[in-house]
């Protein structure tokens, strides 16, 4: 393999890698992965114990870890969890029907917000948050400190990152002590009430709670990787809030602004649902299964729209590049540019133009196959991949199949990037306008 080019700069006294070529994001994800597993994040288990979680942390401990949670996210597990998704985005089109009786120009923004919460809230904590009937919820209102970056957090961010191990004897933190609190309290609270009642639900924390007790899912094998803690549990389903809260609304945003500019491809898109629900009055995992233009439409919003523009890691140790006279040193951060190569007109022709039919099945194969990388690759990809699509596919269905989008007088389009988000999400909210269908 001979890499084309590898880019470079200095943020103060840290190296940055940066990576413009397909083959080498193949061998930093895949091929020699093991030099590439931490994502250069800061992590802190004594000053900071939710830094520890699964986004994070690197190495044998993120090994051992993946290896407990992995089973919790396979397809039956998140196929028990459908119902749940369904029941709440019936709640959100009733919200949206109460909204459009006073105006038929809408912004869906924290309605879309309310939906992800409350599925976070319903299948990871077993807690009806209801946040689509209650946007003033403290669990809505903790999620937004979570995402919200100001330019100072944006400068303690780069310092806990560039310098961990000055920043960790400081005893430095990055999460604010509202948030701890609010998900320690919460998670040991209702924990407390499951074990003492016996109550079981078919949610992530009673699947937690399967490690936590026995160290194995119900009807598995023994985990040889051990128990799961408390302090763990915790950590960990902040992160399912952190890895699914603001990406998939942002991509269910992202998709019907889209959608609003091209109705020929929201026509198509509302009659395939049409087929396939015809005398279903549920939306079911077998129905999902048959929407496949819903499935190019999310796969090319999640192209045109990553909801993280890069993918970070940091070299474990020396690498040599393959035929290349250049070596990277331990420490070095290495940047994939996910919108870099998912705008690549080489790779997308007329990257700008919204194309569902990108993920034809010939298409992919048409591609290289780490040409998308909305999700990450490799070893450490999304490992909620399959919960995430399946809430955007299920709220687009529900929500396409009662109404058509169109744009508004306070629609923006070019489609402009919020500067105040970790993850990309429309600056302008929003604003669409809903007529029933």
């Amino acid at each position: 393999m001979q890499a084309k080019v590898i880019g470079g700069f200095f943020m103060s006294i840290q190296p940055w890698a940066i990576v413009t070529d397909l083959e080498f994001a193949k061998i930093v994800l895949i091929k020699d992965s093991e030099y590439f597993l931490d994502r250069g994040f800061y992590v802190n288990e004594q000053d900071d114990p939710l830094t520890a979680n699964l986004i994070n942390i690197a190495d044998e401990k993120w090994k051992i870890l993946r290896k407990k949670f992995s089973p919790i996210f396979t397809s039956e597990k998140i196929k028990n969890m459908i119902p749940i998704m369904v029941g709440i985005s019936n709640k959100l089109i009733k919200c949206i029907d109460r909204a459009f009786l006073e105006s038929i120009d809408i912004n869906l923004s924290d309605y879309l917000s309310c939906f992800t919460i409350d599925i976070i809230g319903s299948c990871a904590f077993g807690i009806d948050c209801d946040t689509v009937n209650n946007p003033e919820s403290k669990f809505l209102q903790i999620a937004k400190k979570v995402f919200s970056i100001s330019s100072v957090r944006t400068a303690k961010l780069f310092f806990l990152c560039g310098f961990r191990s000055l920043a960790k004897s400081l005893h430095m933190r990055w999460t604010l002590r509202e948030v701890e609190a609010f998900y320690t309290n919460l998670v040991t609270e209702v924990i407390e009430y499951r074990e003492r009642e016996n109550v079981k639900r078919n949610d992530f924390l009673d699947l937690m709670l399967q490690l936590k007790n026995r160290g194995k899912l119900d009807n598995e094998a023994e985990n040889e990787t051990g128990v799961v803690t408390l302090n763990e549990i915790i950590a960990n389903v902040q992160t399912f809030l952190l890895a699914g809260y603001d990406t998939s609304s942002a991509t269910i945003k992202f998709c019907l602004l889209e959608l609003a500019h091209h109705q020929n491809i929201q026509d198509c898109l509302r009659n395939e649902l049409r087929s396939v629900m015809d005398q279903f009055r549920e939306i079911t995992y077998e129905k999902l299964g048959e929407m496949i233009y819903l499935n190019k439409v999310v796969y090319e919003t999640l192209r045109k729209h990553p909801p993280f523009g890069v993918i970070s890691r940091t070299l474990s140790k020396d690498y040599k590049v393959l035929n290349m006279d250049l070596s990277l040193q331990k420490g070095t951060m290495v940047l994939i540019s996910v919108l870099g190569f998912h705008h690549d007109p080489q790779i997308y022709p007329e990257p700008e133009n919204f194309d569902p039919e990108r993920f034809s099945s010939q298409a992919i194969k048409s591609r290289h196959p780490y040409a998308f990388l909305g999700f990450g690759n490799g070893p450490r990809n999304c490992i909620g991949m399959r919960f995430a699509l399946m809430q955007i596919k299920i709220c687009l269905a529900t929500l396409l199949l009662m109404y058509k989008v169109s744009p508004c007088s306070r629609t923006q389009y070019p489609i402009e990037y919020s500067k105040s988000s970790m993850v990309l999400t429309p600056k302008e909210g929003c604003w669409l306008r809903i007529e029933k269908c």
